[in-house]
């Protein structure tokens, strides 16, 4: 999907099948191990929220959750990928929120300015599919409502 903003390509592309499978092995192999590097757990929870499946950029936004709270190193890293892992899965104020604190540290950040631009987009045409949801029920409810008036009025 071409868009204007190149510097949030994370948006629309997901790891393969196999490249997200040795990421969760390692994560796996290290949590039987009871010992999970930060690297290792934030490189699975980055492929978790690039996946099209939304149960898997769920869990990929509670382990960056996580990470967040504690390894205050890798928050730069994690506020970006939680506002993206957010606007995945349609969670647009939680999207902006994590956006805007990253931006509040670095106002320069091309990632996070061109990750704002996608979140307004969706929100702006979300916002016209609920208006036009509402209009076409609003126009649906008044025929209705038109014609048990004209039955009303023929008896």
């Amino acid at each position: 999907m071409p868009t204007e903003l190149p510097y949030a390509a994370d948006a629309e592309e997901a790891l393969t099948y196999g490249e997200l499978e040795v990421l969760r092995l390692q994560y796996q192999k290290e949590l039987s191990q009871s010992h999970v590097t930060v690297q290792t757990k934030f490189n699975y929870a980055w492929g978790l929220v690039k996946s099209p499946l939304r149960e898997y950029q769920t869990e990929g936004v509670r382990l960056l959750q996580e990470l967040y709270r504690a390894e205050p190193g890798r928050r730069r890293e994690c506020l970006y990928y939680l506002a993206l892992g957010h606007y995945k899965m349609g969670n647009y104020e939680e999207a902006r929120r994590f956006n805007a604190l990253l931006l509040g540290k670095e106002p320069t950040n091309m990632q996070a300015q061109s990750l704002a631009g996608l979140i307004d987009q969706r929100v702006t045409r979300d916002g016209y599919i609920g208006m036009a949801i509402v209009g076409g029920v609003a126009a649906v409810s008044t025929l209705l409502l038109a014609g048990i008036i004209r039955r009303a009025s023929r008896k």
